[in-house]
């Protein structure tokens, strides 16, 4: 039994989109400096999860904490600036603004001007391709280096928890392999991650930890490595009998 406090803590979190009753009763805890993957179909809950978090969906009955603070309630802009940052389903880059300046948008809650600057060189180190592009418009670039873009934005929050929203999606199999290789670095330097994926092997083959959910339930959890040896995990999400 893990003593140490979660990080982030769901508790019988219950979710609607008018008469759809998306998340029912889910319970979740992340640790610090864990990655914690949720799988599962399209239109399992995952991604409501995440917006839920985020403050961009109310929940209508269970509770969201950060360590001992109760963020359900708040607004989205206090949640980003309590320390949870999400890297969503899309990228969402801004198209029209240079490299840099998607970056810089990533710390405007920021005022420590030294520690921003180190963290760009820190953003920089992981990314190198973006720091050979930093006056280049984020639309022009390719869909991988848009993907780390969106990543390197969401770090400049300096974020407690960093939530991904389907980063492998759309990228080529190079490319992907090259993500959680990211994914896996920017753990290791001490990031947090709540990662939600539709590629099921490569995330429960980094994640300390995985929930599976169907159809709005949590209905399997346990380390990452261990579900990729689950029975009913292979047969249903990573195409094995």
């Amino acid at each position: 039994m893990n003593v140490e406090q979660p990080l982030l803590k769901i508790d019988n979190l219950h979710v609607y989109y008018g008469g759809i009753h998306a998340l029912k009763g889910i319970s979740l805890e992340v640790y610090k400096n864990k990655i914690v993957s949720l799988i599962g179909a399209n239109g399992a809950g995952k991604s409501t999860t995440l917006r839920t978090i985020s403050g961009l969906v109310r929940s209508r009955t269970g509770t969201i904490k950060l360590k001992d603070n109760l963020i359900g309630d708040l607004p989205t802009h206090r949640i980003v600036e309590m320390g949870i940052a999400m890297v969503p389903e899309g990228r969402r880059i801004f198209p029209n603004l240079t490299v840099m300046e998607n970056l810089i948008l990533g710390c405007y809650i920021r005022k420590d001007m030294v520690q921003i600057k180190n963290d760009m060189d820190w953003i920089f180190s992981i990314f190198p391709r973006l720091k050979e592009r930093t006056w280049q418009k984020g639309g022009t670039l390719s869909g991988g280096e848009q993907q780390m873009l969106a990543v390197g934005r969401a770090l400049m929050s300096r974020p407690q928890l960093l939530m991904m929203d389907e980063p492998s999606l759309g990228l080529a199999p190079l490319l992907v392999k090259e993500i959680f290789q990211i994914i896996k670095k920017i753990n290791q330097e001490g990031a947090t991650i709540l990662l939600i994926e539709q590629n099921a092997r490569a995330a429960l083959e980094i994640s300390d930890f995985a929930y599976v959910m169907e159809t709005g339930k949590i209905t399997t959890s346990g380390e990452g490595k261990s579900l990729l040896f689950d029975e009913k995990v292979r047969k249903a999400y990573l195409g094995e009998d």
